[in-house]
C-alpha cells in the first residue's frame, strides 16, 4: 500500500500549471520528471504551438493524457500560419500523425520525425511541401527544430510508443494556444477562418485529456463525434506494471 500511495502522490505533484494563461478548463499537473523517465513505451501525444516557440509531450497515464514534458523549440521558419507552398519556407499548423515509417534515427539533422505534411487537408486544398520535421541540430527551414538533448527525448518516446503497439502518435500543431485572448488578439490576421477551424480541436483535448479526433470534410478540418480511438482506453501496461504491487 506503500508503493501506491508513493506512485499516486508522484502523479499528483503540481510542479507548475501549463495552463495558467489558458480558458478556465486546466490541465491535470504534469507527470513528475522522475517518473516521466520511467515510461517510456506508454501512448504518447506532442502538441506544438508556435509563438510560445514550444513542444508539449503528453503521455497517456491511466486513461487521461499527463503532460511528461515541454521542450523550447530552437528554429522554426516563416511566422505564424499554415505551409502552402513548396519554397514559402513556412513550417506547418494542423493535425498531423507519424507512423513508425516516419522515424529517422540517423537524419543529417541528428534525428527526425516526419510529421506527415501534406496530410488531406494540405492535399484537397493544394498544399505542397515534402519532408517537414521534427528534428535535431537547431536548423532549420519549414521545419521544427530542437536541440539535440531534446531530440533525444522526444525522440525516445515517439520511437518506444509506436513499438509497443501505438498504431500512429498525432502530432497537432498551433499557432499559439488558442484561448479566447488570443483568438481576439488575432481577429484581424488573414489566417483567422483556418485557426477557427483548429480551435475545437485544441478545446477537445483540454475538457477531454484526451487527443482530438479531426477529419476533413469538403477542404476543411472537422471535430468528429466520436472520441479518439488510435489508442484503447485500458490504462496503458507501463502504467499497470508500475503501480502493481502485492
Amino acid at each position: 500500500m506503500r508503493k501506491i500511495a508513493l506512485l499516486l502522490a508522484m502523479f499528483l505533484l503540481p510542479a507548475y500549471c501549463l495552463a495558467a494563461s489558458q480558458n478556465s478548463v486546466s490541465l491535470l499537473p504534469p507527470v513528475s520528471k522522475q517518473l516521466s523517465q520511467q515510461l517510456p513505451g506508454l501512448p504518447v501525444f506532442i502538441q506544438i504551438f508556435k509563438e510560445e516557440r514550444t513542444l508539449d509531450l503528453y503521455g497517456k497515464v491511466g486513461n487521461e493524457y499527463r503532460l511528461l514534458n515541454s521542450f523550447k523549440i530552437c528554429k522554426f521558419s516563416g511566422g505564424l500560419g499554415p505551409k502552402r507552398v513548396e519554397g514559402d519556407f513556412k513550417s506547418p499548423e494542423g493535425f498531423y500523425s507519424v507512423k513508425l515509417n516516419q522515424l529517422n534515427p540517423d537524419s543529417h539533422f541528428y534525428r527526425a520525425i516526419n510529421i506527415g505534411f501534406p496530410n488531406e487537408y494540405d492535399r484537397d486544398n493544394g498544399y505542397s511541401g515534402n519532408y517537414l520535421m521534427i528534428h535535431g541540430n537547431c536548423v532549420s527551414i519549414g521545419c521544427y527544430a530542437m536541440t539535440n538533448a531534446y531530440m533525444d527525448q522526444i525522440y525516445t518516446f515517439v520511437n518506444a510508443a509506436l513499438r509497443n503497439g501505438q498504431s500512429e502518435v498525432e502530432v497537432d500543431i498551433f499557432p499559439f494556444r488558442m484561448t479566447t485572448q488570443n483568438m481576439q488578439r488575432h481577429q484581424d490576421s488573414a489566417y483567422y477562418s483556418f485557426w477557427k477551424q483548429l480551435k475545437p480541436g485544441y478545446d477537445y483535448f483540454l475538457q477531454n485529456k484526451q487527443p482530438p479526433a479531426v477529419s476533413v470534410e469538403n477542404g476543411q478540418y472537422v471535430l468528429r463525434k466520436n472520441p479518439f480511438s488510435g489508442n484503447s482506453e485500458t490504462p496503458s501496461k507501463t502504467f499497470l506494471t508500475l503501480t502493481k504491487t502485492e
